[in-house]
């Protein structure tokens, strides 16, 4: 007999757990977590915990951690982990990965941004380049992150919203990762003088035109405008920034919002609005492409 929805017997599983090799169990980890077999992740944790309590090499600690995590026992894969010391270069890098990925999926958040502070060595900005695994799509491809990007939410996390900034503003890639970190950097540096705030911006759409992100541009006009009016100041510039771009990416609902504020735009609001409503007419946003 089996539980619901499992491949695996309740007599093959106690055989599993008696001679099961790191492999097998990561198999069954698999199984129990895709049915919510609660009894059988615990059963996996411990003996996979007894799998190799002195390893001499980082790979099985690798795949140790790994099968823990599929069991969803994070904090188990932090104590494999830590049975091991790796040397420096590659290896330890791949250590310091697998140990962010067990901190992060038990939110252990200053764990989590300790080990990709030690991971940079000292320069944030090698951050940008380095993939952070999250999680393996239907199609068997890896969903990724910048370490930076990373980091700096775990410092979000902690409430170090300077450090944060201080991260993303270290990052060097150009184009749409320069515009979205500075973005994201205008957000949290909410104590810094409005002209530096409003240069960054500045700085992030020359980068985002540079990529031809045009949907990020006026995100980051929308942004200038809303820092603007907080200080009651004018922000008619980036208002006619945002409508000459609407158009030309052909934004009606974006500049619907803003015509629709100005009684002198009546035929051009209503026109706009028209449009919205009549998705598969000609400009609209459901017209078939040929």
């Amino acid at each position: 007999m089996q539980p619901a929805g499992s491949t695996i017997s309740e007599a093959a599983f106690e055989v599993l757990l008696l001679r099961g090799d790191l492999a097998s169990l990561d198999a069954a980890c698999l199984d129990a977590a895709r049915f919510d077999l609660v009894g059988r992740l615990r059963l996996l944790r411990h003996a996979l915990l007894a799998v190799q309590p002195t390893p001499r090499s980082l790979e099985p600690v690798l795949r140790n951690a790994n099968a823990l995590l599929n069991c969803r026992a994070p904090d188990d894969a932090l104590t494999v982990l830590n049975r091991y010391g790796p040397q420096a270069g590659p290896e330890r890098d791949q250590w310091l990965i697998q140990q962010w990925r067990a901190a992060n999926a038990g939110l252990h958040h200053r764990l989590a941004a300790e080990a990709l502070e030690r991971l940079a060595q000292g320069s944030l900005a090698a951050l940008e380049t380095i993939p952070l695994p999250l999680q393996l799509r239907q199609d068997g491809s890896l969903a990724t992150r910048p370490a930076l990007e990373v980091y700096a939410e775990h410092l979000v996390v902690l409430g170090r919203e300077n450090e944060a900034a201080a991260a993303l503003l270290a990052g060097r890639l150009p184009g749409r990762p320069a515009a979205e970190r500075l973005q994201r950097a205008v957000a949290l540096l909410r104590e810094l003088p409005l002209e530096q705030r409003n240069q960054l911006i500045e700085t992030a759409l020359d980068q985002a035109a540079a990529a031809g992100a045009w949907g990020l541009a006026a995100s980051l006009l929308a942004d200038q405008r809303a820092l603007l009016q907080a200080a009651g100041l004018n922000d008619q510039r980036p208002t006619e920034r945002f409508l000459r771009l609407a158009q030309r990416i052909d934004d009606a609902y974006g500049e619907w919002q803003l015509r629709r504020q100005d009684p002198q735009q009546g035929a051009r609001s209503a026109e706009l609005q028209r449009q919205l409503r009549s998705p598969r007419e000609p400009g609209g946003h459901a017209r078939s492409q040929p």
